[in-house]
């Protein structure tokens, strides 16, 4: 049966007075449940805070929009509060429990892409909240909450009775949350957007890897990620990830064209992408990807911790190490043809600026 690999935006799956927070469904993305990986986005509006909460995935967070603070606490270890702003990476293994806040106007939206091979429902993100009406304390009757945190029954009432909330609440009055410490960010957070550049092709586009060096704990989460930046109607080379990787890609910023290419030269995927699209590129398949003139910006996922890449054009293609005669033969073209296709893109590796 063939799989619709066409983008899809997300859809919202519930709010509270403090913000939304947004899915895609495996029943409208069918590369989810084939690919066992799912995607979710988080909005917050000013003094939004997102409960605390775990769940059932490991997964990366991006943050999209906006500035706030995240708190992150690992198995067995201390809360680390960290401050997050447009262009960070935060790696989640299994078992973090993360709380969201946004102090600021400008509305916090956070990415989520990760693996869910473990999960309740395959494609699919499912939370367990410690707090909220639909928190962990709500399902225990009042004698076991006592007897677990040693309270007394109006004291565990008044906790469970005072848990309005689902999952994104508004803080009011003079709560004052955790302020973020820097020392807490190393190993936590990367930005993409100030990271030392892996390539930058002038004209071309730039791309920033995240991976087990920079992340560590990406490590722990199975999954590394990447930041690509096409300028204006350059292209990005033919290539497929070469270790049976999937590669999850949501649409940033701007615009373009996608092409995809399957088994037996099959143009499995024609598409325009756009900003707050995601895809995702099946397993070996070739894909190509072209900018419109404002540029295509894009952050994706790839479902092992270093991923490697085969190109299929430029300085470093796989064409350029077969020998001659090879391509030749293949191609079925004298030696003429076969220099003229050789003798191009001796210059160009990975993105290719527009044509004069």
């Amino acid at each position: 049966m063939e799989i619709d690999l066409s983008p899809q935006l997300a859809k919202k799956v519930y709010e509270g007075n403090g913000g939304s927070y947004y899915a895609w469904s495996p029943s409208e993305l069918p590369m989810l449940r084939e690919g066992n990986i799912a995607a979710a986005k988080l909005a917050l509006q000013k003094n939004g805070f997102a409960l605390p909460r775990y769940s059932d995935s490991s997964k990366v967070a991006y943050i999209l929009q906006g500035s706030g603070v995240a708190g992150v606490v690992l198995p067995e270890a201390e809360e680390k509060v960290v401050a997050i702003k447009k262009g960070d990476a935060l790696a989640l293994p299994f078992g973090v429990v993360t709380w969201w806040y946004n102090k600021e106007d400008t509305e916090l939206v956070v990415l989520f892409l990760g693996e869910t091979s473990k999960a309740h429902k395959t494609g699919e993100f499912t939370d367990f909240f410690l707090t909220g009406a639909n928190g962990i304390f709500t399902g225990f009757s009042t004698e076991f909450v006592g007897r677990a945190w040693d309270l007394e029954e109006k004291d565990v009432k008044t906790l469970i009775g005072n848990q309005s909330g689902k999952g994104i609440v508004k803080l009011e009055g003079n709560i004052n949350l955790p302020e973020p410490k820097e020392e807490h960010r190393k190993g936590m957070a990367l930005n993409c957007e100030e990271a030392p550049l892996d390539v930058d092709i002038k004209n071309g586009g730039r791309v920033v890897v995240l991976n087990t060096k920079n992340l560590p704990l990406v490590g722990e989460v199975g999954l590394g990620a990447d930041l690509v930046r096409l300028d204006g109607n350059a292209m990005c080379s033919p290539g497929f990830s070469c270790d049976s990787a999937y590669q999850v890609t949501y649409i940033v910023r701007g615009s373009g064209r996608a092409q995809v290419v399957g088994v037996d030269g099959r143009r499995v995927l024609e598409t325009t992408v756009k900003a707050g699209n995601l895809f995702i590129v099946p397993r070996f398949f070739v894909v190509s990807k072209i900018a419109d003139p404002d540029g295509l910006e894009w952050f994706s996922i790839i479902t092992t911790p270093n991923p490697v890449f085969t190109h299929l054009a430029g300085s470093i293609g796989a064409w350029k190490a077969l020998s001659p005669t090879v391509l030749q033969a293949s191609f079925n073209v004298d030696a003429k043809l076969e220099q003229l296709f050789r003798s191009k893109r001796n210059a160009d590796a990975i993105f290719f600026p527009p044509p004069n």
